[in-house]
C-alpha cells in the first residue's frame, strides 16, 4: 500500500498512549495495549472507521487537519509529529497559518479538568480538542460542523438555546472574529476557502462580511438542550493561550445547584460508552 508506513507509525503510537493521561475512563478488560481505536477516534475528531483504515493502509491520502488531529490526539512530541506529517507526505503548516498546535501545558491542563467540560478551539473556531464531556454535553462533530463559524451559518446547529436577537449578535460576531483572524494570517488557503464557502453559502454571512460588521457578543451563560439530562445552564468562559491564538472554551455551573447535578451525571452518561469498547 502507497502509505502503509503512516498506518504503522499511528498504530504504533496508539499502542504506547496511556488512556489515564488522555482523560478517558480505565475500566474493564482492555485488549488494546494503549488507546483503543474508538478512543483516538474521539480525542482525533474523526470516525473510527477513518482510523481503521489509515492504520491498515487502506486510506493512503490523509489531510494536514487530520495529521495535525492524530498529533494531537497521540501527545506527540514535536520531532515526531514531524515525523508523522513526514511519513504521510506532508509538510506541516508553517508561518502565515492558523496556528493548531496545542502545547504540552494547555494538554495537562485539559487532562487535569476531567469533571470540567473543556474544548480547544484554533483562531478561526475550528475545534481542535475536546474533552469527553465536553463532547458528552455538546456532541461530536466531524468534517466542516467542527467549525463553530461553519456550525451556525451553514451546518447542524448546535445544542445551545439562542433568542433571535442573541443569535444574531453571536453571528455578527463570528463574522468580526473570523475577518480579525483573515488579516492576521493572509496566508492561509484553508481559513480562504472557509470564507469563500460561507460566503457562497449563506446570505446571512455574506451580508455581515460585506458591511464589514463589527461586534463583540459575550455569553457568560449557555442554556444546553440536552437529549439525555435535559437543560442545562452553565457559566461560560473563553481563556486566551499567549503567544498561539487558541481559545480554550470552560463550561462550569455553581456548585450544589441542579445543573451541577445535571452535569454530574452526564459525567457518568457521557462517558459510560467508551468503557468495555475493544
Amino acid at each position: 500500500m502507497a502509505n502503509t508506513e503512516f498506518g504503522h507509525t499511528v498504530r504504533r503510537w496508539r499502542d504506547r498512549a496511556s488512556p489515564e493521561a488522555a482523560g478517558l475512563p480505565v475500566g474493564g478488560h482492555r485488549r488494546a495495549a494503549g488507546l483503543r481505536r474508538e478512543e483516538l477516534a474521539l480525542l482525533a475528531g474523526i470516525s473510527v472507521d477513518y482510523v481503521t483504515r489509515l492504520e491498515q493502509g487502506r486510506a493512503t491520502n490523509p489531510s494536514v487537519q487530520v495529521v495535525e488531529a492524530l498529533s494531537r490526539a497521540l501527545r506527540l512530541s514535536a520531532a515526531e509529529r514531524e515525523h508523522l506529517f513526514g511519513v504521510a507526505r506532508l509538510v506541516p503548516p508553517g508561518q502565515g497559518t492558523v496556528p493548531a498546535y496545542i502545547t504540552p501545558g494547555v494538554q495537562r491542563m485539559l487532562d487535569r479538568l476531567t469533571a470540567t467540560p473543556v474544548a480547544v478551539y484554533d483562531a478561526a473556531w475550528t475545534l481542535l480538542l475536546a474533552n469527553p464531556l465536553y463532547a458528552a454535553l455538546m456532541g461530536e462533530w466531524h468534517g466542516k460542523d467542527r467549525n463553530a463559524v461553519w456550525r451556525n451559518f451553514l451546518g447542524s446547529g448546535t445544542r445551545a438555546r439562542h433568542t433571535p436577537e442573541s443569535r444574531r449578535a453571536l453571528e455578527a460576531s463570528q463574522v468580526t472574529g473570523l475577518r480579525a483572524t483573515a488579516g492576521r494570517y493572509p496566508a492561509d488557503q484553508r481559513l480562504r476557502r472557509l470564507i469563500a464557502e460561507l460566503r457562497a453559502g449563506s446570505d446571512r454571512f455574506a451580508e455581515l462580511w460585506d458591511a464589514g460588521a463589527v461586534e463583540q457578543y459575550e455569553a457568560p451563560h449557555k442554556t444546553v438542550d440536552h437529549p439525555q439530562v435535559g437543560v442545562v445552564t452553565l457559566d461560560c468562559d473563553v481563556l486566551s493561550v499567549a503567544g498561539s491564538d487558541l481559545r480554550i472554551m470552560i463550561y462550569t455551573t455553581e456548585p450544589g445547584s441542579r445543573d451541577a447535578e445535571q452535569l454530574a451525571l452526564l459525567t457518568v452518561l457521557g462517558t459510560q460508552a467508551l468503557v468495555g469498547r475493544s
